[in-house]
């Protein structure tokens, strides 16, 4: 076999393979009651609250700012947003007949975990140059995806609460991640320096993180609650991991990014559906189990699509 391939396969596994592997033993360990609901509940706060925001800030302000200050990836970012959207919804018009089950649709293709999964993805592939890259990147579009999400499960759910946008608004502001982040390019900019001491305990909180909360998806994912009653989880699972990543590219491609800003555009766009996708729904009064099948669906599927979308763009020369 081609040693080439043979390399280029290791280093897809090198990326995706770690966090598979982490998701798994949180189900086991939940599995074996290991671990409990209620510490999954607490871990995943203190990985929300601090941990992300922490690992976040204390990259950021060891980064050049003009490297984390990528508008270009950040516009293209939004771009391929805005457009995955309105095809999504068009098409959920045009071929799910029940209304209920279309935003569930649009919502499970385009939101991804990028917060958790996806800032492992560029960590594992790029190091500390590809969570600096992808940080504003996620901030911005983390905001997009709340707003589209709230206007589309508003529009298909009957059920939907006319005071959810507000709420969404207040928590986008209140958000510790996008605090951190402005603060730390805040810091950045000015050129401030930190502490060695405080420096230190932040790499000690974020060197716990990302294990931490890959552990609270898989203790959060239920195989026996996985019903494929409807295609509609396939389909959206199918957007979520091949379409939408491969469009991504395809549209940051002609910018002539760097093999590394093409990567983490890959990387984030091909993030398994964000578990908040199922929250919002519930909260909305839809079908809660449908988006949950969607989110284990496209946690669980999405290392074969991310190694062999790294693979295929390896071999061309793209990342």
């Amino acid at each position: 076999m081609d040693t080439s391939f043979l390399a280029t396969l290791n280093f897809a596994l090198g990326i995706t393979a770690p966090i598979f592997l982490l998701v798994v033993l949180g189900i086991i360990l939940k599995r074996f009651q290991l671990i409990n609901d209620g510490f999954v509940n607490s871990a995943s706060w203190l990985v929300f609250s601090v941990g992300l925001p922490t690992l976040l800030f204390v990259n950021i302000v060891q980064t050049d700012f003009k490297q984390v200050l990528n508008l270009r990836l950040v516009a293209v970012g939004l771009v391929a947003t805005a457009l995955a959207f309105a095809v999504l919804y068009a098409l959920s018009v045009a071929f799910i007949r029940e209304r209920g089950e279309r935003g569930i649709f649009v919502q499970g293709s385009f939101r991804g975990n990028m917060g958790v999964i996806g800032l492992a993805f560029c960590i594992n592939a790029y190091g500390n140059a590809g969570l600096a890259t992808a940080s504003l990147y996620m901030a911005v579009l983390t905001i997009m995806y709340n707003v589209l999400s709230v206007y589309v499960l508003t529009q298909t759910l009957t059920a939907g609460d006319g005071g959810m946008l507000k709420r969404v608004v207040g928590n986008i502001v209140k958000n510790p991640i996008v605090i951190s982040i402005v603060l730390a390019l805040l810091w950045s900019y000015l050129g401030i320096g930190l502490h060695p001491v405080l420096m230190q305990t932040g790499e000690y909180i974020s060197a716990m993180t990302l294990p931490l909360a890959l552990l609270c998806i898989g203790g959060s994912i239920n195989l026996r609650e996985l019903r494929l009653a409807s295609k509609v989880p396939a389909y959206t699972v199918a957007f979520k991991l091949v379409i939408v990543p491969a469009a991504t590219v395809a549209l940051a491609y002609p910018f002539g990014f760097s093999e590394m800003e093409l990567g983490v555009s890959f990387l984030m766009a091909a993030a398994p559906t964000a578990t908040a996708s199922y929250i919002m729904v519930h909260a909305m009064g839809g079908k809660g189990s449908m988006a949950a099948n969607i989110v284990v669906l496209s946690t669980l599927a999405s290392v074969l699509s991310v190694s062999a979308g790294i693979v295929i763009l390896k071999a061309a020369s793209l990342i």
